[in-house]
């Protein structure tokens, strides 16, 4: 396996992820499999940073269109991913991965809050850093959280782990004559409506010029052959 071609990335990970082949909440067996891979990464000497979403337990955004207080569904999803970032933590621990779970919304006795140069300081340290709560705030999804942290830890990459391969111009379990691409700019991301994170997310990495790597994280070994700079997914970009 060839040198790392970052020192530092920033995991998407969506809640729907730890889900597996279940219809709600987290499956062990799928939370281990992902931890071994980053404890694989990090053994490359690479920083890892995590954001994680929370649609396995808690969707906001659905909730809201059934008739809740959007606010007050955004906190409810930002709990969800606190809770899918302790388990992602456990899983971690198990496989001797140190990890510190950083909450944008403080609650201490579970969780650190989050203080830009502490996270940055665990990063240095070589522990594996799983942000939770979203951005902390209500109307920002975790794919706006994810380009946050990713800009302010410095972070050279957005990894996106997705169910699928990379980027189509429509959806390949509809069509299976989609359109993948191998790179694509963040202005046809936006001009196109793909789905690949919102576009608050995409502009902000556009902005500062970011990279993201989508590929499908159910396929064994994708992260470490991603992090490797190998040609895996897509890539958004200039």
């Amino acid at each position: 396996m060839s040198a790392p071609a970052y020192q530092r990335i920033l995991l998407k990970l969506s809640g729907e992820a730890l889900m597996g082949s279940q219809g709600y909440g987290i499956d062990s067996v799928v939370a281990t499999q992902i931890a071994r891979e980053i404890g694989e990464i990090q053994a490359m000497g690479v920083q890892v940073a995590i954001v994680i979403g929370g649609g396995n337990i808690f969707r906001g955004v659905a909730a809201s269109a059934r008739g809740m207080d959007r606010a007050t569904a955004d906190y409810m999803g930002m709990l969800a991913t606190v809770i899918n970032a302790l388990a992602l933590q456990d899983a971690l621990e198990q496989q001797g991965v140190v990890t510190r779970v950083v909450t944008a919304i403080e609650m201490r006795a579970v969780a650190e809050p989050f203080i830009r140069r502490r996270a940055i300081r665990h990063l240095e340290k070589g522990r594996v850093v799983v942000f939770g709560a979203g951005t902390g705030n209500p109307f920002f999804s975790t794919d706006t959280a994810a380009a946050l942290r990713a800009m302010e830890i410095k972070a050279e990459v957005i990894m996106k782990a997705t169910k699928v391969d990379g980027i189509y111009d429509s959806d390949p379990m509809v069509n299976p004559n989609a359109l993948r691409f191998e790179q694509i700019t963040y202005l046809k991301v936006l001009e196109q409506g793909l789905k690949v994170m919102d576009a608050t997310a995409i502009s902000l990495c556009m902005d500062n010029r970011l990279p993201i790597v989508v590929f499908n994280l159910l396929t064994e070994g994708n992260i470490k052959r991603a992090i490797s700079g190998e040609p895996v997914g897509s890539v958004v970009t200039v």
